[in-house]
């Protein structure tokens, strides 16, 4: 048996034996309002009922994710204060909302963002303004304090830590071979065409289109990447960036994810240059605080919004506030709408053909995010030293992070771990993830998570005292083939005295897209 399939196995079957801790570990779900995302969806926020306060305004935002709080932000640099922003959940944020288990800071979702290149500067601009980056001597440099500290990642592969997530303790030279061709392979495309983050600053050129019309698997079957290890790898960043494996993504996604960036290095190459990337213990949450807290009494929380609806005069919002189960009528110039596009295509009234369009295009893959609380630092295998990012080979999940890695004081005590489950179709899962998401219980989750990291940590079941699991249905757009084309990226989305931004307009979710469509929607 291959090892990939016998540690699914060994995991499996601890679970199905009821592999559960010999000792209580507190937690549940948290973190995301299900049922209200859920009575949305049904109807049962009473949207025919007549408004209960009739408001108005010159902009409504309606989302609070990133692409939202980008628009607000933009919003207040042009000198326009008179808006608000709409958020279904009682925190902004989308997928960089932050929490604390036992009092330790930790991610709910995205938990890093790369240094951004030049294309992302929207981006840059707003990391100077946090002092986050700044020129020195002609040079742009960044605050060292918030990039990830070393050692930055490693894997569990064959009995032991190695560094770096690609497997090379004791594979053969036909994979280094194949690892070598692979990164010429990318490196040619990268002169071929242009691949850049945000995706609106590279038109689709009929190179990207021919590869977005076929999966990455079926790329690397027609080029002869057949190495098991190197397809590993391939599938685990498919999952890790897109929610998806590589047999449900694109070819240029799957290529994206490496050619936007810094290439993909073979091991031995004296030219790698490993991405740099900007974390905190609580990860995007920190971004995102600071662009919430100004917001003020703009920021209206719980607040679902359930019509869009432009008139003749402007344009009309309904939106349910969870607190006072009322409802209210917003009245303003413009609205940005900063919602995922299959609630958007569903609230906008005579919703334009290209949301309409792209609501029916856009799948979207399930997520799980667990915060395990340990009382003490685990006991580690041989090999490579704890990381920020760790990740065992051939697993369902994803690996974990340490929220106690990027703190200056040494001294080993009780930290917070973040492992990522996605659920979108892949090897591992089919396509009812999103069911098995909402109906098995949080014991299930737990016991499937403790029976995965205790492969490498077998006193994870001792140490653990408590487990918060937040899950999101939707949480990012999965790139499948042709989606590139149909929806075609556009750099702006406008009906009439509407404006929309998400980074579902570019096909999949990170915050980079998501950032710069909220700019430029404002």
């Amino acid at each position: 048996m291959k090892r990939r399939a016998f540690l699914g196995a060994v995991a499996s079957t601890a679970v199905l034996a009821g592999c559960a801790p010999e000792h209580r570990i507190d937690g549940g779900f948290t973190g995301i309002d299900v049922a209200r995302g859920h009575a949305l969806r049904d109807g049962r926020l009473q949207p025919d009922r007549a408004p209960d306060v009739m408001r108005s305004t010159r902009v409504v935002i309606a989302g609070g994710g990133i692409a939202g709080l980008a628009a607000a932000r933009a919003l207040r640099l042009a000198g326009i204060d008179d808006f608000v922003l709409l958020e279904l959940e009682d925190t902004a944020g989308g997928n960089s909302r932050g929490g604390a288990v036992n009092g330790i800071a930790c991610p709910l979702g995205a938990h890093y963002l790369p240094v951004p290149g030049e294309d992302a500067h929207e981006v840059q601009d707003l990391l100077e303004e946090l002092g986050l980056r700044r020129r020195v001597a002609g040079r742009w440099e960044y605050d060292e304090r918030h990039l990830c500290h070393s050692p930055q990642e490693r894997l569990y592969f064959r009995g032991e830590w190695q560094d770096g997530l690609l497997p090379v303790q004791g594979v053969g030279e036909a994979t280094l071979a194949q690892y070598r061709q692979f990164s010429q392979r990318v490196q040619a495309l990268r002169h071929e065409a242009r691949f850049a983050i945000p995706t609106l600053r590279a038109p689709g050129a009929p190179l990207l289109l021919s590869l977005d019309a076929l999966s990455f698997q079926a790329w690397l079957d027609r080029e002869g990447f057949t190495d098991e290890h190197l397809r590993w790898y391939l599938d685990y960043c498919c999952r890790d960036d897109y929610g998806a494996g590589m047999a449900h993504v694109s070819a240029w996604a799957g290529l994206h994810y490496f050619a936007s960036r810094h290439g993909f290095h073979a091991p031995g190459d004296d030219n790698a240059e490993r991405d740099a990337v900007l974390t905190w213990p609580e990860g995007n949450a920190w971004l995102m605080r600071r662009l919430a807290d100004p917001l003020g009494e703009r920021l209206k929380t719980g607040h679902a919004v359930t019509r869009i609806a432009e008139t003749r005069g402007g344009v009309e919002i309904d939106a349910f506030d969870a607190a006072t189960r009322s409802r209210i009528r917003w009245r303003a110039e413009r609205c940005i709408v900063a919602l995922p596009v299959f609630i958007a295509s569903r609230v906008v009234e005579n919703p334009p053909g290209a949301l309409t369009r792209a609501g029916s295009l856009i799948r979207h893959s399930p997520w799980l995010v667990a915060n395990i609380h340990v009382r003490e630092p685990l006991a580690d295998r041989p090999g490579a030293a704890p990381s920020w990012d760790n990740v065992l080979y051939g697993t369902r999940g994803l690996g974990y992070v340490d929220a106690r890695h990027q703190s200056l004081d040494p001294t080993p005590r009780a930290t917070v771990l973040s492992w990522y489950r996605p659920l979108g179709p892949s090897a591992f899962d089919g396509d009812d993830g999103r069911r098995q998401l909402l109906d098995r219980p949080w014991t299930g989750w737990r016991d499937e998570l403790v029976a995965e990291l205790s492969v490498a940590h077998p006193d994870l079941p001792a140490l653990a005292t408590r487990i918060d699991i937040t899950r999101y249905g939707h949480a990012m757009a999965i790139p499948s083939p042709g989606l590139l084309r149909q929806i075609g990226a556009p750099e702006r989305v406008r009906a009439g005295r509407l404006a929309f931004a998400h980074a579902d307009w570019s096909g999949y979710s990170i915050f980079e897209e998501a950032f710069t469509r909220g700019h430029l929607a404002a």
